[in-house]
């Protein structure tokens, strides 16, 4: 008995047909949505909220501090505001004996701060650039004050400047009976030994800023200065600080607003009595303090507003400038 062994071939494939091999998928009718509605809802949440919040926090305040500069109004009630026109700004530049003072002060807070912290913090960010061993260490040492709330430097430096356990009376002789120098009450002195206490921490907010900027130049224009022949210093006045304007804006800006908003150290001495008052301290002394003369004091803020304004905006307009022609 034979037994046949076939072998079947496999059976031929059917022929696709006619027309390409995939046809696409007929793409859905209508265009398709991006974002769905809970994206939306989402995305405009998180716009909105910080949006709200920044307009009604600063545009509104702002706008109703300048308005309320105009009246007089003890903060009882919206029906007790009574509009003074100009009085209130004929009382602050005729009658009050603090404001020029304060004016005064305040310039000399910027002058200090852009005369003895700054060119400091620019000395200690081209050390720092050079990559010296332990660099880190020196950065966090600098910079740690600008990180402390400015009330605890003014606790630190009460304790520094305290007539009988103080460091420096302890250090000059000055802690004994009938020789003390009393550094926060003396009118003559305490001004100057606050600003000391701010330029402290000033140089290190402007040695970061600087260190920002050094990081960012173009190392080949050291190397082209070299090749020509000029020295570190020439290097540095010629070729490195003109490269810096931009980071000179932000300092100079920044400069203004620390020297304009001075309160919280200030505060903390001595509440901005007997030589250091300050435009802000007469701002808060008048709208919550014992007088609540809400009116009277935006007109002071509106004074501060203005010369900051004055200072910052002649400045920018001049650089822009000139960095739109360059």
């Amino acid at each position: 008995m034979t037994t046949d062994t076939t072998t079947k071939s496999p059976e031929a494939a059917p022929a696709p047909p006619p027309g390409p091999a995939f046809a696409p998928k007929r793409a859905a009718r209508g265009r398709k949505r991006l974002l769905t509605r809970r994206d939306r809802f989402t995305l405009a949440l998180m716009a909105g909220v910080p949006t709200v919040l920044h307009v009604a926090l600063v545009w509104v305040t702002a706008f109703a501090s300048i308005a309320l500069a105009f009246t007089t109004w003890d903060g009882i009630g919206l029906d007790s505001i009574k509009w003074v026109g100009l009085e209130n700004f004929k009382q602050l530049f005729n009658d009050n004996p603090q404001f020029w003072p304060a004016v005064q002060h305040n310039i000399i807070w910027f002058a200090v701060l852009i005369l003895i912290p700054t060119p400091l913090g620019l000395f200690l960010a081209v050390q720092l650039d050079k990559r010296i061993r332990f660099s880190r260490v020196y950065q966090t040492a600098f910079f740690l004050p600008v990180v402390i709330s400015m009330a605890c430097i003014g606790f630190v430096w009460q304790l520094v400047y305290n007539p009988d356990t103080g460091l420096i009376n302890s250090l000059i002789g000055a802690n004994k009976p009938g020789h003390y120098v009393d550094w926060i009450g003396d009118p003559d002195l305490n001004l100057w030994a606050v600003l000391v206490a701010a330029s402290w921490r000033h140089t290190g907010y402007m040695m970061i800023l600087y260190l920002a900027g050094l990081k960012g130049v173009d190392p080949s224009l050291r190397e082209a200065s070299a090749l020509d022949g000029a020295n570190e210093v020439q290097t540095f006045r010629h070729v490195i600080f003109p490269t810096l304007r931009p980071t000179n804006t932000v300092v100079l800006v920044v400069t203004i607003i620390e020297a304009l908003r001075a309160f919280d150290l200030v505060f903390v001495f001595n509440k901005g009595a007997q030589g250091t008052e300050l435009l802000s301290i007469l701002v808060t002394n008048n709208i919550i303090g014992e007088s609540s003369r809400i009116g009277y004091g935006s007109a002071i803020a509106v004074v501060l507003l203005i010369i900051s304004l004055v200072v910052i905006i002649p400045y920018l307009v001049a650089t822009f400038r000139k960095e739109r022609r360059s």
